[in-house]
């Protein structure tokens, strides 16, 4: 149940001798959106995170070796478990927001006394390999103004383009982004930070409320590596869950730090301008009356785990 760049789900995992290994697949990435790998590899992170998270509510404890084979680097973690003695309330909770947590493109209503929740969010990872900064209202223009340079270098990238409606088709069924995850032409114009998807020009389904009001989130790290991608991957299913916890809808944003150019905007508006953003979340409150949506596609548990003797 992991976030996933266009839900690619681009892990695989491998249980043999008592131990689960994580790999990237890279049959599984977006060349055209994700040219680095870097967010392939930031989406490992967060199902790493989901399966400790999960491990630990059925009652095992995680020990997480991060790339424990220099010679292969698509292997990305070695885990073994151990049992707990005892399961608490909140670690089950915890385990139960995976289920609930989705990715919701709609505009926000802004979040109340925010302030006092941002303490429980950065304490849900480790601030010394990944950073939280929450950015001011003033900041936002700058921020849309990314979104906006990252729309315009990429009108005109056929592969680009090509792939969002690709991982958008109503023809997939195990994976890539159902036409209920999506939003109409004018919610997607009053939420200035989303990424642009190609949507059917009659399908003017609109919620109620005025122009986005979520807080704005970006996790960074020290350096652009793929440990650092894994570490924010991580940080991020954190910062999810804890939010889902909390009765917040969210919506991670990756386009804009998907070109040097536009990422170049970002830094500038944190704490570390020498930190390199990786992932912006929107956080708020769902617009009232809206349905409940179906938990978007998953591929089978047969097609990304193995097991080995």
């Amino acid at each position: 149940r992991a976030p996933s760049v266009h839900n690619s789900q681009p892990w695989r995992w491998v249980a043999e001798g008592g131990a689960l290994r994580l790999f990237v697949d890279r049959d599984r990435t977006v060349p055209g959106t994700d040219r680095s790998g870097r967010e392939a590899i930031l989406s490992c992170g967060a199902a790493l995170d989901h399966l400790r998270v999960a491990m630990l509510a059925a009652g095992w404890s995680a020990e997480v070796e991060r790339f424990p084979n220099p010679n292969e680097p698509d292997h990305l973690a070695s885990i073994e478990f151990s049992p707990v003695e005892h399961v608490t309330r909140a670690q089950r909770d915890r385990a139960n927001a995976i289920l609930r947590r989705r990715t919701n493109r709609l505009p926000f209503r802004a979040p109340k006394r925010f302030e006092a929740f941002e303490p429980v969010l950065r304490s849900s990872f480790d601030n010394e390999l990944v950073t939280l900064d929450v950015l001011t209202d003033d900041e936002r223009p700058r921020l849309a103004e990314a979104s906006r340079l990252t729309d315009t270098l990429r009108r005109y990238d056929d592969r680009y383009q090509h792939e969002l409606a690709w991982w958008t088709s109503p023809l997939r069924e195990a994976d890539g982004i159902p036409g209920s995850a999506l939003v109409s032409e004018s919610d997607a114009r009053r939420v200035d930070l989303n990424r642009q998807f190609p949507v059917e020009p009659l399908d003017e389904k609109s919620s109620a409320g005025t122009y986005d009001q979520a807080k704005i989130l970006v996790l960074s790290t020290p350096q652009d590596t793929r440990v650092d991608a894994l570490n924010c991957g991580e940080a991020l299913s954190a910062v999810l869950l804890e939010c889902t916890l909390a009765g917040l809808a969210t919506c991670p944003v990756t386009h804009v730090t998907e070109l040097e150019s536009s990422r170049d905007v970002i830094r500038d508006l944190l704490a570390r301008p020498a930190a390199v953003p990786q992932v912006v979340i929107r956080v708020g409150v769902e617009p009232e009356g809206e349905l409940e949506h179906k938990p978007t596609p998953r591929r089978p548990l047969s097609d990304v785990l193995e097991f080995h003797r």
